[in-house]
């Protein structure tokens, strides 16, 4: 299974501000931190606050910040929302599909895979490896 970009750079912003509760973070310290694109962030983010993972705060000394809890954050959930297709491999166009066994092994290794993330929260994640500030390019 192969995660999108737009899904990488999703978890590395909640990572990033779940590690930060305290304050509000702009996406141009969020894209410096991880050499990442501004300008493919900010479509991230859009689609986090208007899926109500982020709350964003306009003006001089606005920015974004979690809208809710980390441990209410479902990392499978929001693998869900980033991801359009988890086609493993292109089935629905095959046509042996409906006598193929291939088809049914991968359906149950991608619920596998789903049913281990939405066993984590957000706050598990970050809790996994510690304290990653001191990685990236700002504090």
């Amino acid at each position: 299974m192969r995660l999108t970009r737009y899904t990488d750079y999703a978890m590395r912003v909640l990572l990033y501000l779940g590690s930060r509760p305290d304050r509000l973070c702009s996406i141009a310290e969020i894209a410096r931190a991880y050499a990442i694109s501004q300008n493919h962030l900010m479509k991230v983010v859009n689609d986090l606050v208007n899926a109500g993972y982020l709350q964003s705060v306009r003006g001089r000394s606005g920015g974004i910040r979690l809208a809710r809890p980390a441990p209410e954050i479902n990392v499978g959930a929001l693998v869900r929302h980033t991801e359009d297709d988890f086609d493993l491999v292109g089935c629905g166009s095959c046509i042996i599909a409906p006598a193929c066994g291939l088809t049914c092994v991968l359906d149950e290794a991608l619920q596998a895979f789903m049913a281990t993330l939405d066993r984590y929260s957000l706050a598990d994640v970050l809790a996994k490896r510690g304290d990653f500030r001191h990685l990236l390019k700002v504090s």
